[in-house]
């Protein structure tokens, strides 16, 4: 697992990608567990975010892999609409691993994405992601989670509802409520926006269905 970290919250996303990027640099795989060692009780608003970026990279295409991560972050909105203080997950998914290579290829596409977010958040209107706010979130992150597996079969939908997702993690961690109300209104527009592409979709097998993790990507480590 990983070193003890300093217990401040990151400050931006350039902060949330850089420690993560460490955690590469230690073993061939990471963990779920090393990133919770890492964040989990630290803050919720990078572990939502964290997976929610990770899919719109080219991890993201790995079938399975953004059905799995809506199930992560699906069970940490769990925990935060109902006010826990520490995230908590089952040994087994804190055993479910991605190799570093392909991790560190992930983040680093998104160093300019987390450059130019960080210079326009302020932690303006902190009130909106505080108290029933926080709730609101996690209600709309819940909804969001459950449009992934169906629009995984479909190429590319399912980055729409992870974007919205990242963006409610991002408002969290930088508590900006200007950036927590785009990203609601992100929400309503994935959602709506997915729901018609997936029932107009002319695709074989658009029916939906959670595609199955290949052990390639991600296995149970002793």
């Amino acid at each position: 697992m990983a070193e003890e970290k300093s217990q401040s919250e990151p400050d931006g996303v350039e902060s949330v990608l850089g420690e993560l990027d460490d955690l590469t640099t230690k073993n061939d795989k990471v963990c779920v567990g090393d990133v919770l060692d890492d964040f989990g009780g630290r803050s919720f608003g990078p572990f939502i975010m964290i997976p929610a970026l990770l899919e719109i990279t080219p991890v993201g295409g790995i079938p399975g892999v953004p059905s799995f991560l809506a199930a992560v972050i699906a069970l940490i909105a769990v925990q935060l609409l109902f006010g826990k203080e520490h995230i908590w997950m089952p040994q087994w998914l804190q055993e479910r691993a991605v190799e570093s290579k392909k991790l560190h290829k992930g983040i680093a596409k998104l160093r300019g994405i987390a450059h130019w977010l960080d210079e326009h958040s302020h932690g303006r209107l902190e009130g909106l992601t505080e108290g029933v706010w926080i709730k609101i979130a996690a209600v709309v992150i819940l909804l969001l989670c459950a449009t992934v597996p169906p629009l995984e079969v479909l190429p590319f939908a399912s980055s729409a509802p992870m974007l919205a997702i990242a963006a409610i993690g991002l408002a969290l961690t930088v508590r900006d409520g200007v950036i927590m109300l785009a990203a609601l209104a992100l929400a309503i527009a994935a959602i709506g926006g997915g729901t018609y592409y997936y029932y107009t979709s002319d695709e074989e097998g658009s029916g939906g269905g959670m595609a199955i993790i290949q052990p390639a990507a991600y296995r149970i480590v002793a």
